[in-house]
């Protein structure tokens, strides 16, 4: 499905380790997009990313999460859902969905570590936090891990950037 409806990024970067490219927002909208089009999601959309660094993301993982360590994504969806279904329930999503906030010093480790690009690593990050921002919590139990696993593998397929 190709998107119809506007869809809104706000970018900020508050590091200086990784240059932030034109190429790698167009990704970031790219992993965005790709998230919202395998949601079937079909409102206009806001989202906010900010680059930072590990000693920032910290900070916030601490602040947010009592979680006194780096982290490689953080989301900050800006509903909370509770419903009982077995999805959330993103058409009734509107606006703002959230914030992410990605580590380049992390995901630039993590590129590495894994083997593949760090554009890859970010299109990754980008899509685990959106699906978090429509509701998906692979903290909440096996079951749902496994799900949350599972969308992000089709959603990096689809983009051409799928693990074979």
């Amino acid at each position: 499905m190709k998107r119809k409806l506007k869809l809104k990024i706000y970018f900020d970067n508050t590091q200086e380790e990784q240059p932030i490219t034109y190429r790698l927002k167009m990704l970031v909208r790219e992993a965005v997009e790709a998230s919202l089009d395998y949601e079937q999601y079909g409102n206009v959309s806001e989202v906010s990313v900010t680059f930072t660094n590990d000693k920032e993301i910290r900070a916030l993982n601490k602040k947010f999460r009592n979680i006194d360590k780096a982290t490689d994504v953080l989301s900050f969806p800006l509903f909370d859902y509770e419903g009982t279904g077995e999805e959330p329930p993103v058409d009734e999503l509107r606006g703002m969905l959230g914030d992410i906030v990605i580590s380049l010093e992390t995901a630039k480790r993590q590129s590495e570590e894994y083997g593949h690009s760090f554009e890859r690593e970010v299109a990754f990050l980008t899509v685990h936090s959106m699906l978090h921002l429509l509701g998906y919590d692979h903290e909440t139990s096996k079951e749902d891990e496994m799900d949350m696993r599972r969308r992000q593998s089709e959603i990096m397929d689809l983009m051409g950037l799928g693990v074979k």
